[in-house]
């Protein structure tokens, strides 16, 4: 039997592409994915056998995966940013039995977007999901409250589409409550990949509009300030 990798593939580009991820999807022979995931790292795997399916397939697309490794095949299973936050890792992990595994680990979207905005998340931090498909929208904001009310730099991902529309405008409430409005947001559209979008706002500014399933949001601390068009979040350096 052969070997499943489960690879992050970052952002999307291939400057924010680990060496070794580069170096597992050219040795493979089968690459399973999503189908917009594929179409960025197609040039790298034109001569490998493909399976992409459509979105909310990743059930379906570990089970190919799988399926091909006990077929003999060398298989890397793709997510992008890293596979072990909000990836194909814990599927995985949960479905297989018997079956040689690596994790081979990205940048996610929370350090693409940190490293576009300046240094914003410097100090603790929290990555929430605000999708709730797989995760009751209670529990979502209770975890946004906690998170808030502890004054955690906090990562938002999934936090807007045209079906989920008042997620955000609700986070931001809860939000509202224990940071200051001047605290500085920082919302990133297509971090790391081309048709990049970078603005900083405030919490009681934020336009959410301007917010798609493409986008990262990051809010800060209260120490956290704005300088030269860039969020930095004091690490409490003697400076």
């Amino acid at each position: 039997m052969k070997k499943l990798f489960i690879v992050g593939i970052g952002p999307g580009s291939r400057e924010h592409m680990t060496l070794k991820a580069v170096e597992i999807l050219k040795k493979v022979d089968t690459v399973v994915g999503y189908n917009y995931y594929i179409d960025l790292i197609r040039d790298l795997i034109e001569d490998k056998e493909i399976i992409s399916t459509g979105m909310r397939g990743e059930i379906e697309r570990c089970k190919l995966a799988i399926e091909a490794v006990k077929n003999g095949k060398d298989t890397a299973i793709i997510s992008t940013g890293d596979a072990g936050i909000y990836g194909m890792a814990g599927p995985i992990y949960e479905m297989a039995k018997g079956i040689d595994i690596e994790v081979v680990p990205g940048v996610t979207a929370a350090f693409s977007a940190a490293s576009e905005l300046g240094a914003p998340i410097m100090h603790d931090f929290a990555i929430i999901s605000l999708s709730d498909l797989l995760t009751p929208w209670e529990l979502i904001k209770s975890r946004i409250e906690a998170a808030a009310k502890s004054d955690f730099v906090i990562s938002l991902y999934n936090p807007r589409s045209k079906n989920r529309q008042s997620q955000i405008v609700e986070a931001f409430e809860i939000i509202s409550k224990y940071k200051d409005g001047n605290t500085p947001v920082g919302i990133v559209r297509h971090s790391g990949r081309k048709g990049r979008e970078i603005k900083i706002s405030t919490v009681k500014d934020i336009d959410f509009e301007e917010i798609d399933m493409m986008t990262v949001i990051i809010i800060g601390n209260k120490e956290s300030f704005m300088r030269d068009g860039k969020i930095i979040t004091p690490r409490g350096y003697d400076i």
